[in-house]
């Protein structure tokens, strides 16, 4: 059994869990768009006394943080999947427009929306 596996396994099991992981996904990102905004001066200033050392510490925070949400995000979202065997669901799963989309961006973007659409039915 993976590890993603044993956190949505938990997650439908204790729905106040991924309840809270929703919520701290939500604060996350509003608190770091508040941070930037508000340190954005001295950011930028420490950031420029080293731009080859600091700059890419300050991008992989960022990367760093964007994962972080979307990992939270992820957990808060298992509460919505049905109660199917957790071991044959796939753990990381992707959209046709990545696997199959090409290199023509309507494509990909087509086949992200019948994704989406295909998501919103199995979550209603």
């Amino acid at each position: 059994m993976t590890i993603c596996s044993r956190i949505k396994g938990y997650a439908r099991n204790h729905e106040r869990i991924a309840d809270l992981s929703s919520l701290l996904a939500v604060v996350l990102l509003f608190t770091t768009i508040w941070f930037v905004i508000d340190y954005q001066a001295g950011i930028f200033h420490w950031t420029h006394e080293s731009v080859l050392l600091r700059g890419p510490a300050v991008i992989l925070l960022l990367v760093l943080d964007v994962f972080l949400i979307f990992v939270l995000l992820n957990i808060g979202s298992t509460r919505l999947e049905g109660p199917d065997d957790i071991r044959s669901e796939r753990c990381f799963g992707t959209f046709r427009g990545r696997r199959h989309g090409g290199s023509s961006l309507g494509t990909a973007l087509r086949n992200w929306v019948h994704h989406i659409e295909q998501v919103n039915k199995s979550h209603r």
